[in-house]
């Protein structure tokens, strides 16, 4: 019997939070993106990333030590270090840029030009983020996988 070659993953779609209230949430994360919404239901909102997306989904509250957390690259992370603490945000003692929204969530802030993650010029340009560079070690990090951005 023959067997079905295995899909490769391409990427990430979107990321589904779970929040305790859709309006609250957006109105939370407002306070540090600046983000246009694909849409909105009661029990949904679905924040645009380019050709990404995050998902708000209402549901009951979450357990804030379950370990669950979602990393989000951003274009300055010290400007988000600062909008955090004029928010009254606190960092978590961690590695990372870290912090817990409302409902629990924790979410790891990481700066574009230090990640392998890369979004196509096209895709950055339709965000008005065409000077977006990467650091040596992300180019290198990418070029011994063979897809450096040079």
């Amino acid at each position: 019997m023959t067997k079905t070659a295995k899909v490769r993953a391409v990427g990430i779609n979107h990321v589904a939070i779970e929040v305790g209230n859709i309006d609250a949430a957006l109105a939370f994360y407002s306070q540090f993106f600046d983000f246009t919404l694909r849409g909105k239901s009661e029990t949904d909102a679905f924040i645009d990333l380019g050709d990404q997306f995050i998902a708000l989904s209402k549901a009951d509250p979450i357990d804030p030590e379950s370990g669950r957390h979602f990393g989000l690259v951003v274009d300055d992370k010290e400007r988000f270090r600062a909008l955090l603490a004029e928010a009254g945000v606190v960092v978590e003692d961690r590695r990372f840029l870290d912090f817990r929204d409302p409902w629990g969530n924790m979410v790891e802030i990481v700066a574009y030009e230090n990640v392998q993650f890369s979004k196509a010029p096209n895709v950055l340009r339709g965000m008005g983020m065409s000077d977006l560079r990467k650091n040596d070690k992300a180019v290198g990090e990418l070029r011994t996988k063979g897809m450096s951005p040079d």
